[in-house]
This record gives C-alpha cells, sequence and structure tokens, in this order.
C-alpha cells in the first residue's frame, strides 16, 4: 500500500500529466489504479482519491461510491428513526477517471464543509458548484462522460482540483482542526 503523501509534497503542487496512450490497458496503468485503491481502502473517512495523493503525477482519481450513497437499510423519511437490526455492509464501488475535464457547470454554487486525506484533520467551508459533468476515459480507454449533482459534483471540483495541483485550503473559508481520538 502506498502512503497517502501530505501537504507540503511537491508532487500536490504540480498539474498532474495526462495519461499517454500507449498506457491505457496496460498492467503499469492497472497497477496504479490498484494502488490507488489499497490507499483509499483503509480512509473511512475518505471517499476519492487522485494519483499525485499517492505520490504519481498522472491525471487520474477514483471515487468509493460505495461511501457517498446511502446504507441499504437506512431509515426513509417517515420511518420510525430506528436503525436496523443488521445494516449490510456496500462491497467496494469504484469509479476510475482518466485525463478528466470538467466539461459543464452549473451556475449555482453552495457552502460545502469539505476536508482532504492529504491535509489531515483539518476542514473548512469550499464553495463548489451544485451540478458538474465530467468526461474522461476507463482503464481500458473506453470515454465516458458522467454527471454528478450534491457530493458527487464537490468530489469531481476537488479531485480535479489535485490534478491541478490545488488543495481545497487555498481557498476554504473557516479552516479549523479537528484532532481525533487515539485508536487502540
Amino acid at each position: 500500500m502506498k502512503e497517502i503523501v501530505q501537504d507540503g509534497a511537491a508532487v500536490l503542487r504540480e498539474v498532474a500529466r495526462p495519461v499517454p496512450e500507449g498506457l491505457f490497458g496496460s498492467a503499469e496503468l492497472a497497477q496504479i489504479i490498484e494502488d490507488m485503491e489499497t490507499s483509499l481502502d483503509p480512509e473511512l473517512e475518505g471517499v476519492a482519491l487522485a494519483a499525485p495523493q499517492i505520490g504519481v503525477p498522472y491525471r487520474i482519481f477514483i471515487v468509493r461510491k460505495d461511501r457517498i450513497l446511502p446504507p441499504p437499510n437506512a431509515p426513509r423519511s417517515g420511518a420510525s428513526g430506528e436503525l436496523p437490526a443488521k445494516q449490510e455492509v456496500l462491497a467496494p464501488q469504484v469509479e476510475i477517471y482518466i485525463n478528466p475535464e470538467i466539461i459543464k457547470t452549473s451556475r449555482r454554487r453552495a457552502k460545502v464543509d469539505e476536508g482532504c486525506l492529504s491535509v489531515r484533520g483539518v476542514y473548512g467551508t469550499t464553495k463548489r458548484r451544485e451540478r458538474v459533468t465530467m468526461r474522461a476515459r476507463r482503464l481500458d480507454g473506453s470515454r465516458l462522460e458522467r454527471g454528478g449533482g450534491g457530493v458527487m459534483a464537490q468530489i469531481f471540483e476537488h479531485e480535479i482540483d489535485h490534478l491541478n495541483g490545488v488543495l481545497f485550503t487555498d481557498h476554504a473559508e473557516h479552516l479549523i482542526p479537528i484532532t481525533h481520538a487515539p485508536t487502540a
């Protein structure tokens, strides 16, 4: 597992390079994606990770969709409010975005709380677009276009910022440090 690099590492401030055509479908590109997945997996608060965050200067990010979806047995509005006796654990659902570009955004922005695995223990408020549409490529080189609102739009903008050498703390307001309790 590769360690997630922290603020101060040069790779986080560089503009990441596009993945070359010859890498699509290769074992090398598959290994980079696997390294990203294994680095993100134990980070339970992490919903996405950009390649520069593991020291790889390519324009790639992944999203753990299972961590942003409501649990399948979560009570719905109007329900009793009690949690089900047994919560179903979702299997990892990883979306891969290679050489992504934002092709459309809403005009409206919303203030959202934000943190980052490369700026541990610091949270703040950012303004993000309410809707974002991305164009990217998959591991095999095929093309995809995906729109998202709310949390997905926030993730898309946050990860594109990483690929452009920008950290959320560069434009966040009300930055606050939060210390997590030590684990035994």
